[in-house]
């Protein structure tokens, strides 16, 4: 699972977003969301349950964005995508918002079957080879060390150390070269312009991509409408602060992307309601950050902060998630001079309000 548990946990109203189709595609069908623009559902496993692709009509071919997961079940849907209401026209060019498998698992199938290029944004790419590199690695050290000081138990280690390397399986071999996509680029596809709308914290370099003229922003996992993107600390870059990263993100979305836009998302359905959406999301983070202050009253490990930002029990199957993203908060606390962090001799670490 590669999106948020659920939203944060906020005394906050949902906002009363607006949904304007009644029934999502089914399988091998498509939904006209705009001249010119589909809405086809590729399935996954785990709760999510599929993953919304588009395409977009270009000369005589489409302009894909978004491929779902590799493997043989999308592998089918995408065959009878192209039996049914793609009309066996060719793909002109695949565009993908960012390196999670489920976006990016069949770019390589798509370039390689019609000759097109891939589009995505250049750290998204490198950072998807890199970890399609471990598939086959052991665990490395220094990622036992770091869940060890969040203070996971032996068993959860090993459980980690079975399942390490998996990501590069849900991948097909990505494609040898790519387009670059910049922040602020406007590209040409199909009959409109569409500009690429950058943002990070759940990804390095998340490209949504915005048109005007349709009044359309297909925005991956930046803007979800019903759980918020996973916003997580990884072994291999401990330090960082992805949450300010996101909530930085999610703001300048909102000054530079207009309302009145239909939001097409990679998960649930398309809608309207974007600056209420983004609103929602910070403020149910701030709370989150606030809430979590007052926990580290006394030190805590990030495992025991778990309660504090996730309404449900977390188990063996969503520890890695809650880990991330409970990291992702504390370092931001950290950066904010709002908590401080040591690590005892046994190598845990520790996390209190600062005094």
């Amino acid at each position: 699972m590669r999106d948020g548990l659920e939203d944060p946990p906020a005394e906050l109203a949902r906002p009363k977003l607006s949904y304007p189709f009644e029934a999502s595609p089914a399988a091998g069908e498509a939904v006209d969301v705009a001249p010119g623009v589909k809405w086809l559902r590729m399935p996954l496993g785990g709760p999510l349950g599929f993953i919304n692709v588009w395409a977009i009509r270009e000369g005589e071919g489409w302009a894909i964005v978004d491929t779902g997961l590799g493997g043989v079940a999308t592998r089918d849907a995408w065959r009878a995508a192209f039996q049914g209401p793609l009309e066996g026209r060719p793909v002109t060019r695949v565009f993908v918002t960012h390196m999670h498998p489920d976006h990016i698992g069949m770019a390589g199938w798509l370039t390689r079957k019609f000759g097109c290029q891939l589009w995505i944004t250049r750290l998204e790419f490198v950072t998807c080879r890199s970890l399609a590199l471990d598939t086959g690695r052991e665990a490395p050290e220094v990622a036992v060390t770091f869940y060890r000081a969040a203070g996971w138990d032996e068993d959860a280690i090993d459980q980690y150390k079975a399942k390490f390397g998996g990501f590069g399986r849900g991948l097909h071999v990505l494609p040898d070269s790519f387009r670059r996509l910049n922040d602020g680029e406007r590209i040409r596809i199909g009959d409109h312009e569409w500009e690429v709308v950058v943002g990070s914290g759940h990804s390095p370099e998340h490209a949504s991509l915005w048109c005007r003229d349709l009044k359309l922003m297909i925005s991956g996992d930046q803007v979800l409408p019903k759980i918020s993107s996973n916003v997580s600390v990884f072994p291999t870059e401990p330090e960082a602060d992805p949450l300010t990263d996101w909530l930085t993100s999610l703001k300048a979305i909102k000054a530079r992307v207009p309302d009145d836009v239909l939001v097409l998302p990679a998960h649930n359905e398309p809608f309207h309601g974007l600056h209420a959406r983004l609103d929602h999301l910070v403020a149910g983070h701030e709370r989150g950050l606030a809430r979590l202050v007052a926990e580290l009253a006394t030190p805590k490990r990030v495992v025991d902060v778990f309660h504090v930002l996730f309404r449900r029990p977390i188990g063996p199957e969503l520890l890695g998630l809650a880990t991330g993203e409970s990291l992702a908060h504390l370092n931001c606390l950290l950066r904010r001079g709002l908590g401080r962090r040591e690590r005892d001799a046994d190598g845990i670490d520790w996390y209190s309000a600062a005094a």
